[in-house]
């Protein structure tokens, strides 16, 4: 596995990892906004893809923020890939490359009542990166509870 910067020819596979995950998530493949935000990320050199040889992503990330807090703004992996250590990959790599500490690196993921919580395993998966649990975030798009998660970058 490989992760690198995405580029612009990624696009169809960043809308099939979001086709994956809408019911979790909301509309994102039709949304101009979502396409947008993926098309401005490629852009600045702030999306990262990981893959194996063959023209399907493994996963995605989308990274932002200015420091000292960094934001992951969207990390999806293909359901075929999952517990595989593609996120892990992803988030080391925009870590590594944008993560200048001191400072926080921040996600929002599902509240600890939403259904996705555990179904999708984010909540178990950015603890066992180091991430905590921080104040409740808006809700998402589907209505489902939202909550921060935060992780403290070395100096």
């Amino acid at each position: 596995m490989i992760v690198r910067l995405a580029t612009r020819q990624d696009l169809p596979g960043f809308l099939a990892l979001a086709s994956q995950v809408e019911h979790w998530f909301g509309p994102m493949v039709d949304d101009p906004g979502f396409t947008g935000a993926v098309e401005k990320n490629i852009r600045r050199s702030t999306a990262l893809v990981a893959q194996e040889p063959g023209p399907d992503l493994l996963g995605a990330l989308l990274f932002g923020g200015t420091a000292p807090v960094h934001k992951v703004h969207w990390l999806v992996v293909s359901e075929s890939a999952r517990g595989r250590g593609v996120g892990r990959a992803l988030l080391s790599e925009a870590t590594r490359r944008f993560g200048d500490g001191p400072g926080t690196v921040e996600v929002v993921t599902f509240g600890p009542d939403h259904p996705g919580a555990v179904t999708s395993g984010a909540r178990a998966f950015y603890e066992r990166l180091g991430f905590t649990p921080a104040e409740p975030a808006a809700p998402g798009p589907e209505g489902g509870s939202r909550q921060v998660y935060r992780r403290t970058l070395p100096t």
